[in-house]
């Protein structure tokens, strides 16, 4: 049996000095193999990936590793307790308004001098005085003069400190009412395979801030430098946003296949050992993340989603039927809205009632099996 260690880092201090902790769970040798960060529920209501850890708990502790995995649960100590009224919010920060994923530092600035420094070692040597690198520079941030971090970014980097010294990174989300999905980076495609995910979305090599993308891009953009000095390097680490369905929702049951999922990219990584954990023979779809479409409420008004989540919608199918109440008089109380083209709906806005504006559905179109 692998034993599960347990301890806190604080992130931060509330206006009554209490300090903001968040638990971190190891399992594994450090020393002995490639080393998996995961971590959970960064905006507040999405709490299924909290099950999912749970559940990755239970089967590491008898699986044969030949690394380690960092697991972290509940990773925004203030989004998951944002309250109002009886649903959680914890999407933004509520003193600043902005995402708490899109918080995460860009370390491109580096890339130059490394590149010229290291381009003719080893590739061990690479990864390992990047990922020094990485977890030094972010270090440094976190030590400089206090009085330049916000709430939010004093948060994310501690938790890129954890993420910057693995090989593997997968960051737990949910949608608001959302058919689970992956996004993968462009180069590690054939990975996505061995997720039990019927959906994937391929991003490009561009930093918006988000976890996975603090991650991966830097690597990515290491090989594209090193490829440029003539040195060809695979990227040597890939990193995952899990969309694991809706938000503000915990299935213990699904749990149970989710972590499975997981341990099946876990296993085709070499991490988990002799398992038995394999992907389940599914239909996968993928579209480049330019082909993700937003369809925008039209009007206000209540409405009725009809496209099923996963489902194929052709071109005119109807998404959703909005009521209008105001306009009963003038036999026009029940309004369509359509699609224009072919698409798999992913996720929808979680509640009936919008504002017109309102991003009413979110599809993926030109989309192919991968």
């Amino acid at each position: 049996m692998n034993q599960i260690t347990q301890h806190t880092i604080q992130v931060g201090e509330l206006a009554n000095g209490q300090a903001l902790t968040i638990p971190v769970f190891s399992v594994g040798d450090r020393d002995s193999g490639p080393h998996v960060y995961i971590q959970a529920n960064m905006h507040g209501a999405e709490v299924q990936g909290n099950a999912v850890i749970y559940a990755l708990l239970e089967k590491l502790k008898s699986a044969r590793l030949a690394g380690s995995v960092t697991l972290v649960p509940y990773a925004n100590p203030i989004g998951c307790n944002q309250k109002s009224g009886e649903f959680t919010l914890g999407r933004f920060d509520p003193i600043t308004g902005e995402n708490w994923n899109r918080l995460y530092h860009d370390h491109s600035h580096l890339l130059a001098e490394f590149v010229t420094r290291y381009k003719h070692e080893s590739e061990a040597t690479i990864r390992s005085e990047f990922k020094k690198l990485l977890v030094e520079q972010t270090e440094a941030l976190l030590s400089g003069p206090q009085h330049q971090l916000k709430t939010g970014k004093r948060i994310a980097l501690h938790l890129q400190h954890l993420a910057h010294q693995a090989d593997f990174v997968l960051d737990l989300h949910t949608g608001p009412i959302s058919a689970k999905h992956l996004y993968c980076p462009e180069y590690a495609q054939e990975s996505a395979k061995y997720f039990d995910i019927p959906h994937t979305l391929l991003i490009p090599n561009e930093f918006d801030g988000a976890m996975d993308e603090a991650c991966f891009c830097p690597w990515w953009q290491l090989s594209d430098e090193l490829a440029a000095q003539g040195r060809e390097l695979s990227t040597l680490v890939e990193a995952f946003t899990v969309e694991l369905g809706s938000q503000e929702h915990i299935d213990l049951a699904e749990a149970e296949h989710d972590a499975d999922s997981i341990l099946s990219y876990l296993t085709h990584k070499e991490v988990v050992l002799e398992s038995a954990y394999q992907p389940q023979p599914i239909t996968r779809y993928a579209c480049y993340l330019k082909d993700y479409v937003a369809v925008y409420a039209p009007m206000g008004g209540m409405v009725d989603y009809q496209a099923p989540l996963g489902g194929h919608v052709k071109t005119g199918d109807s998404l959703a039927t909005v009521l209008r109440m105001d306009k009963y008089c003038e036999g026009a109380a029940l309004q369509t809205v359509t699609f224009a083209q072919e698409g798999i709906a992913i996720l929808h806005f979680a509640s009936a009632s919008v504002n017109q504006g309102t991003e009413l559905y979110k599809l993926f179109t030109n989309y192919f099996e991968l």
